[in-house]
């Protein structure tokens, strides 16, 4: 009898409390349908850049003015995500993105249509909603179905967006040089909104005792309290991560939407490049090992974080996005140079989207976990602001070697912000959680 009893769930994914089912699909199958909802949105923000140029040469606007429909759509992709999260933590996951999809399509079959700077703006602030109300819910589902893994299925979760459009970047490029930029806002936004809203139906919340135990450990620090948002926005310690989220998440969005101008500035973009045997011009090499990269450390440094901590995990990646930079900054102009700094630069950028939210769920607790994390993700809306700032002052320079320069020292102090600030204080601000 004791035998026939023995509990099918493996051991490590065995639920507290006992007696209620594990979800359809279970809870890994709930990650994995978020994975694939944010790959289906990763264009929206790292397919920009190949829409750029062709936008400028059709219609003659100014590149920096264009470049604000990029902001826009990263403002209201972020800013609008506590709302979204307050939405899941309140009715489930399956309507918000739902909704969320429905607006990325449109946002996209707009900007197909679009013959003026104010109907490009519209466009992107739609998609960006959508885009936001589908990110912030499937991190906060990671965040909320793995207390006992949180950095890697946070990371796991945001490398669907960091890493889901490297498989698309030939087939855009490709789609926008023989049937025009519209026909590739077009068709992509329709494919993209509708696998999005079939996904959302199979969405679905944590329910009490389908968690399993988060483990005990000193490297990780967890409140064992549950702070809702209003409480968050409070406290200072809040505040410092809010700040050093934006910093390093300004140069790799000056990059994000910069890549092509950058690589066509300094003379690279058309140049054939080798690695390993294979051969594409410098640009799409350098836009398809970024997407790969960018998704690939998010569940890396997410696993890293989970072992050695995530301030001592921010040191180490912080100080390494700042070092790259600058190595790009020196040797960007060489064709080869440009593709593997560019990559090594988006490995240690795109981190921040596990690390942040892990460590805002760590630090507030779970229960409000979608809209805590939400509250802190409008940073990146934030450090989207200073994207136009970037082409303005490459445009009074000539050259983008203050933009390289300003978004290195960030990343170096954001490293050292890290680990001689926010470590202790965290772990104080848990300690007296505790304590009350």
């Amino acid at each position: 009898m004791a035998l026939q009893a023995a509990d099918p769930v493996s051991r490590a994914d065995t639920y507290a409390g006992s007696a209620v089912a594990a979800p359809a699909f279970g809870r890994w199958g709930q990650l994995i349908i978020g994975v694939i909802c944010m790959v289906m949105i990763a264009n929206l923000q790292y397919g920009w850049t190949f829409f750029v140029p062709d936008i400028q040469k059709k219609f003659g606007f100014d590149r920096a003015a264009i470049q604000w429909a990029f902001t826009l759509f990263v403002l209201f992709e972020t800013w609008l995500v506590p709302v979204e999260g307050w939405f899941v933590d309140k009715y489930g996951p399956r309507v918000v993105v739902l909704f969320g999809g429905l607006l990325c399509g449109i946002g996209w079959v707009i900007n197909s249509y679009a013959d003026t700077l104010n109907l490009f703006y519209l466009g992107q602030v739609i998609a960006g909603i959508g885009a936001g109300a589908v990110y912030g819910t499937c991190v906060g589902s990671a965040l909320k179905w793995f207390p006992d893994k949180r950095g890697l299925a946070a990371g796991i979760t945001a490398a669907g967006f960091g890493a889901g459009s490297a498989l698309t970047v030939a087939p855009i490029q490709w789609m926008i040089s023989d049937h025009g930029f519209q026909a590739a806002f077009f068709y992509f936004g329709i494919g993209q909104g509708v696998i999005v809203c079939v996904l959302a139906l199979l969405l679905a919340s944590p329910k009490k005792g389908q968690l399993p135990q988060a483990p005990a450990q000193t490297s990780v620090i967890q409140s064992r309290r549950d702070y809702t948002p209003s409480e968050v926005a409070r406290q200072p310690i809040f505040w410092l991560m809010y700040f050093m989220f934006v910093i390093v998440g300004a140069g790799g969005l000056m990059i994000t939407a910069n890549l092509k101008p950058i690589a066509a500035d300094i003379g690279v973009d058309k140049t054939p490049v080798t690695i390993l045997g294979l051969t594409m011009v410098a640009i799409t090499f350098a836009a398809t090992i970024d997407r790969v990269l960018n998704g690939l450390t998010r569940p890396f440094f997410g696993w890293v974080s989970d072992k050695i901590g995530r301030e001592n995990t921010m040191f180490i990646a912080f100080a390494m996005e700042g070092g790259g930079i600058y190595m790009l900054y020196l040797w960007g102009h060489d064709p080869l140079w440009f593709v593997l700094l560019s990559g090594f630069v988006f490995f240690a950028w795109g981190e921040i989207y596990s690390l942040f939210p892990s460590t805002c769920t760590d630090t507030f607790g779970s229960k409000f976990a979608a809209t805590n994390a939400g509250l802190l993700y409008t940073a990146k809306g934030t450090a989207a602001l200073l994207v136009p700032a970037a082409n303005y002052l490459q445009q009074a320079n000539g050259n983008w070697n203050g933009v390289f320069l300003v978004a290195a020292g960030a990343n170096i102090l954001a490293s050292l912000l890290a680990i001689a600030v926010l470590k202790p204080w965290r772990a104080r601000v848990v300690a007296r959680s505790a304590a009350a």
